[in-house]
């Protein structure tokens, strides 16, 4: 058996777990669910989701870990006796995390390429709405691939305080500093107050089952739940610490983060074209977020010349790219994990075996938007053509997420007990015994919690698969 990693102090698992969680869910989808979902109605319900769905499923999927130091595989057999069933759920849990770093890193390679183009001065022509669809299906992506890749592996190699918690603790508060000032810049632009009022002042006959579909889905992926992240980070976390008020820090400090990303990108939309009709925003995409970001560095312009935009440019895309590497390195860390707990090997191998893997099922990934027509049209279902690199995000993105959150909650109310969940999260905290937040798990974790998850993937499958 590898001798286990473990984070060095509290603050590490709090900075790698929002390093985890902080990434292009906040940076990329969050601002455009928000767009393409009423602006402020999706925000309302994606901070009612976090605060009482959310939460309590982190604090039980991060004692899973704990109380087993064990992987998902490992985490779900220990506590449930050796029950082959819920060994499968643990399975679940670690294709999920393999399959969404698949389109994960598809997205951060176009990052990879955004940061050459800023370098090398072409600001100016990322701008241009047309220059994502042309980096999006350019050839040229493999040689980034595989640059990237390598990097990803041997950040993995050096382990938990070597590799994940060092990166994370540097890039994490810089990033969001940058954020914030970047915010309240383009709060200062003309028409921003539209797209202020857009965000910000909720129309609740916006809201459907497609927008809380949509909210649960970003507040699973954004917050890296369902995904075996929290249970394998679980299993790094001392037991002298206390997992409700880590748990908390890392909620607050990802929704932070998408809370200020929404109220970037959003008022820059109505800036930079006045004409914006909120209806036409519900087609919005990824390559929203890369078409507008350049035109908010491109408008700083007259105030610090070309240079200094393109530099501010660059600082920032390099600092996205460092919060999209460190949720890569979370999510992959999943997958390895398991390898080395319940097959006994090095992790230097483990970390092989998913290097290979990875690329296997990345070359395709990014052979779908244009590169090659097969990937590009790989398939149809609920009356629309989707490519591989769709039914990667339709499949564990929008749909398996919540499904592995429900499966969580009825095994910690059911099978490992709530008195079972209670004796570990008193472990650090004791306080937590006794408390409004122990009562309403309780309540929920068994019932409320799980009803809205199961019906939340019911709508969502129907809604995706069958229109």
């Amino acid at each position: 058996m590898q001798e286990r990693g473990q984070f060095s102090s509290r603050l590490g698992f709090i900075l790698a777990a929002a390093g985890s969680a902080v990434g292009l869910g906040n940076l990329v989808a969050f601002p455009v669910m928000a767009s393409k979902n009423g602006g402020a109605a999706f925000l309302f319900i994606y901070l009612f989701f976090v605060a009482f769905i959310c939460y309590p499923v982190m604090m039980a999927e991060i004692s899973m870990g704990r109380a087993t130091n064990r992987n998902p595989v490992g985490a779900f057999s220990e506590l449930s006796g050796g029950d082959k069933r819920w060994r499968l759920a643990g399975m679940l849990a670690i294709l999920t995390p393999f399959m969404i770093a698949v389109f994960y890193t598809v997205i951060t390679v176009w990052l990879v390429v955004y940061i050459k183009e800023v370098f090398t001065g072409n600001l100016r022509g990322l701008a241009d709405d047309t220059t994502f669809g042309g980096i999006v299906s350019s050839p040229s992506l493999f040689g980034y691939l595989i640059a990237l890749l390598a990097v990803i592996f041997l950040i993995l190699l050096g382990g938990v305080k070597g590799g994940i918690e060092r990166l994370a603790r540097v890039l994490m508060p810089t990033l969001a500093v940058m954020l914030i000032l970047l915010t309240i810049f383009v709060l200062t632009l003309d028409n921003a107050s539209v797209g202020v009022s857009y965000y910000l002042v909720p129309d609740f006959s916006r809201i459907d089952l497609s927008v809380i579909n949509g909210a649960l889905s970003q507040a699973f992926f954004s917050l890296s739940l369902g995904m075996g992240i929290l249970i394998t980070y679980g299993s790094y976390f001392s037991r002298e610490d206390n997992i409700p008020a880590s748990t908390r820090m890392v909620a607050i400090a990802d929704t932070s983060i998408a809370f200020f990303a929404g109220l970037l990108i959003l008022p820059a939309i109505f800036a930079f074209d006045p004409n914006t009709n909120t209806d036409d925003l519900s087609t919005s995409s990824v390559g929203l977020i890369f078409s507008f970001l350049p035109k908010i560095f491109l408008s700083m312009e007259l105030a610090v010349g070309y240079t200094g935009a393109s530099i501010v440019a660059s600082v920032f895309f390099v600092l996205v790219f460092f919060a999209a590497l460190t949720s890569l390195v979370s999510i992959i860390e999943i997958p390895i994990c398991c390898w080395m707990d319940e097959f006994k090997i090095s992790r230097k191998k483990a970390v092989a075996i998913q290097a290979v893997l990875l690329t296997v099922f990345a070359v395709p990934a990014t052979m779908s938007l244009g590169i090659s027509d097969f990937f590009t049209n790989f398939t149809s279902y609920g009356g629309v053509s989707k490519s591989f690199f769709d039914l990667i995000s339709d499949v564990f993105y929008e749909t398996i997420l919540p499904l592995v959150g429900f499966i969580v909650c009825v095994f910690c109310a059911h099978r490992w007990k709530v008195s079972g969940l209670k004796s570990e999260l008193v472990v650090g905290d004791p306080n937590f015994e006794g408390s409004w937040l122990e009562k309403y798990i309780n309540f929920s974790l068994g019932t409320v919690i799980p009803a809205v998850l199961l019906i939340v993937f019911i709508s969502t499958v129907s809604q995706i698969y069958f229109a």
